[in-house]
């Protein structure tokens, strides 16, 4: 298993770090921590780009020090890379280079981002490239994933390598999947809607999983019911479903909305 965490050497990059090597903890893995500088230097610029480049090989010692005693885990090894310029390019470059399988990050780098639920380089990779992404909020801390909850709207077909992804995380902590069919108003599903639901729970079967329906005006606040009242320790969704999507990971601004503080989100990508 190939694990990219882009990194910045900030607290909540530490907490991503942190939830990552407990995740995959039963996993053999090789976790490549990049950092990538986006600065652009004039030539005349050496000096200060030659200092940038000092102070980060020294940020990597720390963290590999930090990693070796209180991180040991002998079905992990550690891997560090540098990148300048474009981020999501250097990202993309690793991705391919390495045959990333996830991309673990956080929510929030060393600038922060209060305005928004999701930094801006973590919304930029969620939907700029094309790989499971796992974001850790930064209030989120390690607990076994006893349950993942799956919203969707059954309005998409669920391709082969997204089942594949949605069985392999499942199967790390042996995990159930409550897939959750989220509506704003109750109406049967569709004729496509319900070949979806049935492929789904066909292709599902060799797990521990349910189904269940929600109806609310406001998706965020369903979704935050639902992994309140379900004990929910992570949540996973499909990229492709767009607006369905944006609205519960990039909207919940409510001060009753508290899931996207803190539980990590899988998101899925074809």
């Amino acid at each position: 298993m190939n694990i990219l965490m882009p990194t910045d050497f900030s607290e909540n990059s530490w907490n991503a770090i942190s939830y990552a090597l407990s995740f995959f903890q039963n996993v053999y893995t090789n976790f490549y921590f990049l950092n990538i500088e986006t600065n652009d230097w004039e030539e005349t610029d050496v000096k200060v780009a030659q200092s940038t480049a000092t102070n980060t090989q020294q940020s990597f010692q720390v963290l590999l020090t930090r990693l070796a005693k209180e991180k040991k885990n002998n079905k992990h090894q550690f891997f560090t890379a540098t990148e300048s310029g474009n981020f999501i390019e250097a990202i993309r470059e690793q991705v391919t280079n390495k045959e990333v399988d996830f991309i673990v990050m956080g929510t929030q780098g060393a600038s922060g981002y209060k305005e928004a639920t999701v930094g801006s380089h973590s919304t930029d990779v969620i939907t700029r490239v094309k790989c499971p992404v796992l974001v850790i909020p930064e209030d989120a801390r390690y607990t076994e994933p006893k349950r993942i909850t799956f919203p969707t709207d059954f309005n998409i077909s669920y391709k082969n390598k997204v089942i594949h992804t949605l069985k392999q995380v499942c199967h790390f902590n042996e995990s159930a999947l409550s897939v959750l069919y989220l509506s704003k108003k109750e109406e049967d599903l569709s004729e496509s809607q319900e070949s979806n639901k049935n492929y789904l729970k066909e292709q599902l079967m060799e797990l521990e999983h349910s189904f269940h329906f929600t109806q609310n005006n406001t998706l965020e606040e369903a979704v935050q019911s639902f992994v309140t009242s379900h004990e929910t320790q992570m949540i996973t969704m499909m990229a492709k479903n767009l607006n369905f999507f944006q609205h519960i990971l990039f909207h919940p601004l409510a001060k009753k909305i508290s899931y996207h503080k803190e539980i990590p989100f899988l998101v899925l990508h074809e």
